[in-house]
């Protein structure tokens, strides 16, 4: 846990939000090195535990509930805090998606999951998914640390990893294209084995000729799989689709 406080970089200025703060053992680590703590929990058996381990903390303000139904702004008040949590790897792009599409916006993330989960997250052209683009399309991903099982009690059956995201100042698509990004990736990765120009066709509602020329546009070949294309070009063919859709 530890290594996860250092990964943070925290100063006595910096306002935490917790995601899965469990029985509040690093709950504890972060109070002590940040100005506050929201600690979020959706179980409730453990939010009663959780206040009694952290009854002295005065910087602590604990949250019962559900990351993706709260609003951030009733979280957290201004932009630039840093969010630390150990969450599901299923629900990694959704959390991120949601604390980014809404105001105020975090800094840095870091987050605790499964290390194969967090490669996947780091990989580049050639090993693209559609989670990986979900998070590299709003910050750089760098795996900080490796969790061996052993650390955990009860052990699990998978290694961990410590993944740190440093977003960007300034988002890589603004909100309209992040929307069409999105149904695109999906579209494109439905069947990724299969090239592009018949993914986009069908998953987009497009005749092979119009996700053909779309693709050309962009200058991408449409015999490439989705794995292969990086976020500008990604960036290359939403506009492209922006031009036919205006």
């Amino acid at each position: 846990m530890k290594k996860i406080v250092a990964c943070a970089e925290l100063s006595a200025q910096n306002h935490v939000l917790e995601i899965g703060a469990g029985l509040g053992s690093l709950t504890r680590l972060l109070a002590a090195k940040a100005a506050h703590v929201t600690a979020v929990e959706i179980d409730r058996k453990l939010v009663p535990i959780l206040r009694e381990v952290l009854v002295s903390f005065k910087n602590v303000n604990i949250v019962e509930g559900d990351i993706l139904e709260l609003e951030p702004r009733s979280l957290v008040e201004q932009d630039g805090y840093i969010v630390v949590a150990n969450i599901p790897y299923y629900i990694t792009s959704a959390i991120i998606r949601h604390l980014l599409e809404h105001s105020p916006q975090p800094s840095r993330l870091v987050l605790t999951m499964q290390r194969e989960v967090a490669e996947r997250i780091c990989a580049g052209p050639g090993d693209l998914s559609l989670l990986a683009l979900s998070v590299q399309l709003y910050g750089k991903p760098v795996i900080t640390a490796s969790i061996p099982a052993s650390s955990f009690y009860p052990a699990p059956k998978v290694d961990s990893a410590t993944l740190r995201v440093d977003l960007y100042e300034k988002p890589f698509l603004s909100a309209p294209q992040r929307e069409l990004f999105f149904k695109v990736i999906k579209a494109a990765f439905s069947q990724k084995r299969k090239m592009l120009r018949n993914t986009l066709a069908a998953g987009l509602n497009l005749s092979s000729e119009q996700a053909v020329a779309l693709l050309e546009a962009a200058g991408i070949d449409p015999a490439r799989r989705a794995q292969t294309v990086d976020l500008v070009e990604w960036r290359t063919l939403v506009g492209e689709m922006e031009n036919i859709l205006t």
